[in-house]
């Protein structure tokens, strides 16, 4: 199972995406993100897209803090 937090990309929450792909946390983390956190599409540009995917990583394993 792959996750990503918001703690992950720097964001105090509790919020924790899970998935079996890159891509379904990916979608579930911009889904909470807009909803919780009023991130607009225009704050996810390719490179951030990009650099959000690199923090993904499989549960139980720790995860160095990334901030944006």
């Amino acid at each position: 199972m792959k996750t990503l937090s918001c703690k992950d990309v720097g964001i105090a929450c509790d919020f924790v995406a899970r998935g079996n792909t890159v891509d379904e946390v990916l979608r579930k983390a911009t889904e909470h993100g807009k909803k919780v956190h009023a991130m607009k599409d225009t704050d996810l540009t390719p490179d951030k897209i990009e650099k959000i995917k690199t923090l993904i990583h499989e549960e139980g394993t720790q995860q160095q803090q990334s901030s944006f």
